[in-house]
């Protein structure tokens, strides 16, 4: 599960608020008998009050903490610069997940880094969408459906949904 810092009002949690939602995660996870996995997520590169080694640092010290309080894996989304990577990497305290997309690094870069898990989050779906606004507004525009080349056939959908 991914266990966010950031409010409703989308502001950056305490530290030891976001600790300890992550503490009672993991308390009612074992308490249930079911084993989960919580990415402990920090939001600190989403702040635009935070900027360069003070993000980097607010990063660090949420994810160290995070993980001390129960957290299987630091997620640090919103980061693409290799430097700035590396630096977490290397000051996090444990395995370090990034989110992929548009300007990051590919996955074998990443992995060398030592970054141990890599999301696309909403990046997929968003994918879709720019998909399908394109062959609307071609349908809408144009009347033809050229934007449909080069789609998943159904006998290709079938396949890979198993049936």
């Amino acid at each position: 599960m991914n266990l966010e810092d950031t409010g409703a009002d989308g502001k950056l949690l305490p530290v030891e608020v976001q600790a300890d939602r992550i503490r009672a995660a993991r308390g009612a996870g074992e308490k249930a008998g079911v084993p989960i996995v919580i990415n402990a997520r920090t939001d600190a590169f989403a702040m635009t009050d935070l900027a360069g080694d003070r993000r980097v640092a607010e990063a660090v010290r949420r994810a160290n903490t995070y993980l001390e309080a129960g957290g299987d894996c630091a997620f640090v989304p919103f980061v693409t610069d290799r430097e700035v990577i590396a630096r977490l990497v290397s000051e996090i305290r444990g395995p370090v997940n990034v989110l992929a997309g548009p300007g990051a690094p590919p996955v074998p870069d990443l992995e060398r880094m030592g970054v141990r898990r890599v999301s696309i989050g909403g990046g997929l779906a968003r994918a879709a969408y720019a998909s399908a606004r394109r062959v609307a507004l071609e349908l809408k525009e144009r009347g033809t459906y050229e934007s449909l080349s080069g789609a998943v056939t159904y006998a290709e959908m079938q396949k890979l949904l198993g049936a």
